[in-house]
């Protein structure tokens, strides 16, 4: 995966495992989902609160390995107060 791509496994409310990864395209962050390995991607087109904050973890993560710039994390809490204004940040 190339630097603009973050993945990471989740668990939805039914029980599925879902593998899941974000791509940054320009400004924003696109969502993909799998069940198994060699399953097609599918776009999630409305990506639930708990991917937007797992994305979140990682990105400030990879802001103290200097492999993203710090910008990139107040882009993505904008994001998510848009789509959630109930949710919680810093």
């Amino acid at each position: 995966m190339a630097k603009a791509e973050v993945s990471w496994r989740r668990v939805t409310a039914e029980g599925t495992r879902l593998q899941v990864y974000a791509q940054h395209v320009g400004r924003e962050w696109r969502f993909f989902a799998r069940e198994r390995r060699f399953d097609q991607w599918q776009a999630i087109a409305e990506p639930p609160l708990e991917d937007w904050l797992a994305l979140l973890d990682s990105i400030e993560r990879r802001i103290n390995r200097r492999l993203l710039r710090p910008e990139e994390e107040a882009r993505v809490k904008k994001s998510i107060r848009e789509r959630f204004p109930e949710a919680k940040l810093e």
